[in-house]
C-alpha cells in the first residue's frame, strides 16, 4: 500500500523503460520527453536560449500591447494583418516599378494527413472530456468532482483580479520557467511532492471515511456502478 502511495506521488514520472538523457538508474523520464520532444520542448526547456528568449520578450510586449493600451484582441489582429497586406502590396509594385521580380511568398497549405491528425487527436480528447464530465455529473468519482469544482473556484476567484491576457502571460511565462527549474532539481520536487501526496491522500481518506461512509446507500450504489 505504501508503495503504491509511493509510486503515485512521483507523478507518472517513473517508468519501466530506460532513457539514455535521465539521470540516476535511468527509470526516470527525462522531462524532454514529458514535454513532448522535439523543438517545442527545446524552447521549453531553454536548449535554443535565444529563442526562449524571443517567446518571453513577445509574451511581455502582447501582453503590455493589450493589458495597457486597452485596445482588443480583435483590433490588434486586425490592424496587425492590415499592415502586413498593405506593405507587401506596395513592396510587389515598387519591384514591378524597378522591373525586379519580388520573392515569393512560401505556399501555405494543410495537407489532408494533417488535417485528419489533428481531427482525430481532437475527437480523443473531445471524447475523454465528456466521458470524465459523465462521471462527475452522476457522482461516480467524488475525489474528481471535488478536484473540478476547486479548480473552477480558483479560477473564479483569480479571474476577478487577474484579466484573460495577464492570465495567459503568467501562463506563458510559468511554462518556459518552471519545466526547466524541474528538470534541474527533478529528485529533490519528487521527493517532496512525494510527502505532500502522501498527505493529501491521508486527509482525502479521513474524508472519504467520515463522509461519504456516510451517504445514503442508494448514492453510494450508483456511485459504484
Amino acid at each position: 500500500m505504501e508503495a503504491g502511495a509511493t509510486e503515485a506521488a512521483n507523478g507518472g514520472i517513473e517508468s519501466s523503460s530506460a532513457d539514455p538523457s535521465t539521470s540516476g538508474a535511468g527509470s526516470r523520464l527525462s522531462v524532454h520527453r514529458i514535454a513532448g520532444g522535439g523543438k517545442a520542448a527545446d524552447i521549453i526547456l531553454w536548449k535554443h536560449g535565444r529563442v526562449t528568449i524571443g517567446v518571453i520578450f513577445g509574451a511581455t510586449m502582447a501582453w503590455w500591447l493589450f493589458e495597457k493600451s486597452g485596445l482588443s484582441f480583435l483590433t490588434v489582429c486586425s490592424d496587425v494583418l492590415l499592415i502586413l497586406i498593405v506593405v507587401q502590396f506596395i513592396r510587389i509594385k515598387i519591384a514591378g516599378l524597378l522591373n525586379k521580380q519580388p520573392r515569393p511568398l512560401p505556399e501555405l497549405v494543410l495537407s489532408e494527413e494533417m488535417v485528419s491528425n489533428a481531427a482525430a487527436s481532437f475527437r480523443v480528447k473531445v471524447n475523454n472530456m465528456l466521458m470524465i464530465a459523465h462521471d462527475i455529473t452522476l457522482g461516480k468519482d467524488f475525489r474528481l468532482f471535488f478536484q473540478v469544482v476547486l479548480l473552477l473556484w480558483l479560477l473564479s476567484v483569480i479571474g476577478n483580479f487577474c484579466s484573460s491576457i495577464t492570465l495567459a502571460y503568467i501562463g506563458t511565462i510559468v511554462l518556459v520557467t518552471v519545466p526547466a527549474l524541474y528538470n534541474k532539481n527533478q529528485e529533490q520536487v519528487d521527493r517532496y511532492a512525494g510527502m505532500v501526496h502522501r498527505n493529501i491522500s491521508r486527509h482525502y481518506k479521513i474524508v472519504d471515511e467520515n463522509v461519504i461512509s456516510r451517504l445514503p446507500r442508494s448514492f453510494i450504489r450508483d456511485k459504484d456502478d
